[in-house]
């Protein structure tokens, strides 16, 4: 089961509303024991792009917030990024882009008026939408 703060979410959508029409981006972070994972962070990068199509996120950046997850003795849980325009679903390009299986993927849709978040798994295999709880 997957557990996600509520603040971390509209933190999430705030993010994605400023930076709005571009895509925003981040990681997450939180804990996990025993098939928990409770999402308690969001950690908001820069979208090197400044795209609404895609995104890329400043290596340095990613260094230095890895290492401050860390030193709150948090995990990386995985990352998130918006669509302005498009559903909570990931890309042609967001597949292609995904790394790292063992992570979690984020997507916020900004697309309707009632923004849309979903949390996805990404590998060989294909793509799996999770379910998570708010809290």
């Amino acid at each position: 089961m997957i557990y996600i703060d509520k603040l971390t979410i509209d933190k999430i959508i705030n993010q994605a509303k400023e930076e709005f029409p571009n895509e925003c981006c981040g990681f997450l972070s939180g804990t996990k024991s025993e098939g928990i994972i409770n999402v308690k962070k969001s950690y908001p990068l820069t979208n090197l792009d400044k795209s609404s199509e895609h995104f890329s996120m400043d290596p340095k950046e990613q260094f230095n917030t890895i290492k401050i997850i860390r030193g709150h003795d948090m995990l990386f849980i995985g990352n998130y990024h918006s669509h302005p325009y498009t559903p909570s679903r990931p890309s042609e390009e967001d597949i292609r882009l995904a790394y790292d299986p063992k992570i979690i993927y984020g997507i916020l849709s900004l697309e309707k008026e009632e923004p849309v978040f979903n949390l996805f798994k990404i590998n060989k295999d294909g793509v799996l939408k999770l379910e998570y709880k708010t809290i």
